[in-house]
């Protein structure tokens, strides 16, 4: 059987994909109340970091190198964040097979309440407290 070692460069990546497993896990459980997993405040949060005015809009293709989702995942997504009233879905009229997704006044309200909550989770997990 093989010794760990922190030199070992597959033992660093499986504590990393540990810490990330566990602290999306934390993140899913305190977000649930709000009607929230992790991956959907997570495209709120780029949506509000993006789009920071009311009326601001980002395109679909921006938002896909930036979630851990695929494509077809991310679509999905943002087709529940829409059908919750949290964001709003257009065609790019330049490019149709474009689309723009902006988050609602609702989607901006809810994203500020949660945001608290999330990053104490990200404090919490990533200054090595994990419990």
């Amino acid at each position: 059987m093989a010794v760990k070692t922190p030199d070992r460069l597959e033992d660093r990546w499986r504590d990393i994909l540990a810490v990330h497993a566990r602290t999306m896990c934390e993140i899913d459980r305190v977000l649930h109340p709000h009607g929230l997993g992790a991956s959907d405040f997570e495209v709120l949060d780029i949506l509000a970091a993006e789009s920071p005015r009311e009326g601001d809009q980002c395109r679909v293709q921006n938002l896909v190198g930036r979630v851990h989702l695929s494509q077809s995942a991310l679509s999905r997504l943002i087709g529940r964040l829409e059908k919750d009233g949290l964001v709003r879905r257009s065609v790019c009229a330049e490019d149709r097979r474009g689309v723009w997704v902006a988050l609602t006044p609702r989607g901006r309200e809810l994203h500020a309440e949660v945001r608290p909550v999330q990053r104490e989770v990200l404090r919490r997990m990533l200054a090595g407290g994990a419990e």
